[in-house]
């Protein structure tokens, strides 16, 4: 029973991270949206019907399983683990090649590394309990699908800092790159729709990641995508103003 349970849940989340709804359960198995919520209520589904689910959803059922057995992973490190990569940036970049699924041959051939250094820092990693370390050198992931830093916190403020320094540098005119710069009056409705759009988008670029992970590396391209919302007036026009905007928002 603990295993159906587990299985519906993980149903339900991919339903959520696609976007999905029981209409559109109830159009893939023919059945009224009654129906599909009783289904999960009971927690029976039958194999052919969990088949149809995972065929609307363009995954197969073994996909939801390991979706199901992601649960079980660590979801986010503490600040004081995140601090030791942060401290470490060749540690950091092992852990963020594992992350994306990287072999150790892929790392040590692309990167610097003498095989006892890249050994030790795996190690490293296995402490902290994002991978187990294998025998050959096989790396498994220990990480839940829904990982994620902390916000605010060391991982993210290095990037942050990366970011600032670095990724605006491009005239994003380059195949792959985009760039749009929005500015306009928003009332907080609105300003919540937006947001709540751009969490819909950061939870497609998710799901791509992992339907992506199948592809071959080769295939593959490091991928950053920034975006940023918030009430802001350049200091240009602001020093310009008559009286200091002082509303809050």
């Amino acid at each position: 029973m603990a295993q159906t349970s587990a299985i519906t849940q993980a149903l339900k989340r991919t339903l959520k991270q696609h976007g999905k709804r029981y209409t559109d359960v109830a159009k893939a198995l023919d059945i009224s949206e009654a129906s599909v919520k009783r289904l999960f209520a009971e927690q029976s589904f039958s194999l052919k019907r969990l088949d149809l689910i995972c065929q609307m959803l363009g995954i197969e059922i073994s996909d939801l399983i390991t979706h199901m057995h992601d649960r079980q992973k660590i979801e986010a490190l503490n600040r004081e683990q995140e601090q030791e990569l942060a401290s470490d940036l060749p540690l950091l970049l092992v852990a963020n090649s594992v992350l994306n699924r990287w072999t150790y041959e892929d790392i040590l051939t692309h990167y610097q590394f003498s095989e006892p250094e890249l050994i030790r820092y795996l190690a490293k990693l296995d402490r902290l309990h994002l991978i187990e370390l294998l025998p050959g050198n096989r790396i498994k992931v220990l990480v839940d699908r829904d990982f994620h830093w902390l916000p605010n916190g060391p991982i993210n403020q290095f990037f942050l800092s990366c970011v600032k320094e670095e990724f605006f540098e491009s005239r994003f005119n380059q195949p792959g790159e985009k760039q749009q710069f929005m500015v306009g009056m928003l009332s907080r409705q609105s300003n919540a729709i937006v947001q709540r759009k751009l969490d819909k988008l950061a939870e497609e670029f998710h799901t791509l990641h992992y339907e992506d992970e199948k592809l071959p590396r080769a295939e593959k391209f490091g991928t950053t995508v920034v975006v940023g919302m918030r009430v802001w007036e350049p200091k240009v026009f602001e020093r310009l103003r008559r009286m200091p905007d002082q509303r809050k928002f």
